[in-house]
C-alpha cells in the first residue's frame, strides 16, 4: 500500500505518462507547492501525493483522457511525416536556377559580396577611409573561388522557402542538407571551375 505522505514531482508525473493538460484537469492543484529548501531555484516546487495520482490513474477518466493524449500525438506525428515527405520531395524536383554570369561580372559581385559582409563585422580599416569602405587588397590565394560560391549561394537563398512548415530538429535538418547540396550541385554544373569548391562544401557540411 502507498505511503500517504510519499509525493511525486511534476516530473514525476510526467514520467508517469501524464501531459501536462492531464495534470491540470485531473489532478488540479498541487498537493504541496512553494520554494524547494533543499536547493536555490526561481521555479516553484510542485508536488503531488503518489496515492492521489495513482488513485486517478485507475479511473476512466483518465484511462479515456490518455487515449485521446496518444491518439492526438499519433495523428500530429503522422502529419509531420507526410509535411516531412513532401518537403523532401518538392526540393528534389525543384528547378535550381543558377545565375549564369560572365566570369568578370560574377568575380566583381564576388568581390563586392565580400567586401559588403566584412564591413558587417567590426574590424580594422584603412586610416583616412570612410567607414565601411573595402580595403582594396587583393584577394588570397584561392579566395576569389570561394567567395564566387558564397555570391552564387547568397543569390540563390530564395530557395530556402522550400523548408517552410518544418519545425521538427531531425526532418528540418534532413530538408537542410539536401537544398543546399541541390544548390552547390547546381552552381558546380553552371560553373565548373568552382565544382571543387563546390563538392568541398558539401563534404563539410555533411558533418
Amino acid at each position: 500500500m502507498t505511503d500517504r505522505t510519499t509525493y511525486v514531482s511534476l516530473d514525476g508525473v510526467r514520467g508517469r505518462g501524464w501531459t501536462d493538460a492531464m495534470v491540470r484537469d485531473l489532478l488540479g492543484t498541487p498537493d504541496v507547492q512553494g520554494r524547494d529548501p533543499r536547493r536555490w531555484s526561481l521555479a516553484p516546487v510542485r508536488l503531488y501525493l503518489l496515492a492521489r495520482v495513482e488513485t486517478v490513474e485507475r479511473t476512466p477518466e483518465f484511462a479515456e483522457t490518455a487515449a485521446l493524449c496518444r491518439a492526438r500525438a499519433s495523428a500530429s506525428g503522422v502529419h509531420a511525416e507526410r509535411r516531412r515527405a513532401a518537403v523532401l520531395s518538392a526540393i528534389r524536383a525543384e528547378p535550381i536556377e543558377v545565375p549564369r554570369l560572365p566570369r568578370p561580372e560574377l568575380e566583381r559581385r564576388a568581390v563586392r559580396h565580400r567586401h559588403l559582409l566584412g564591413a558587417r563585422s567590426p574590424g580594422p580599416r584603412r586610416e583616412g577611409a570612410p567607414p565601411g569602405a573595402p580595403a582594396p587588397a587583393p584577394a588570397p590565394a584561392g579566395a576569389l573561388v570561394r567567395w564566387q560560391v558564397s555570391y552564387l549561394r547568397h543569390a540563390l537563398s530564395r530557395y530556402e522557402a522550400l523548408l517552410d512548415g518544418l519545425y521538427g530538429e531531425s526532418g528540418r535538418g534532413e530538408a537542410e542538407r539536401l537544398l543546399r547540396q541541390r544548390l552547390y550541385e547546381a552552381i558546380a554544373a553552371a560553373y565548373p571551375a568552382l565544382a571543387r569548391e563546390c563538392r568541398r562544401r558539401i563534404a563539410v557540411e555533411e558533418r
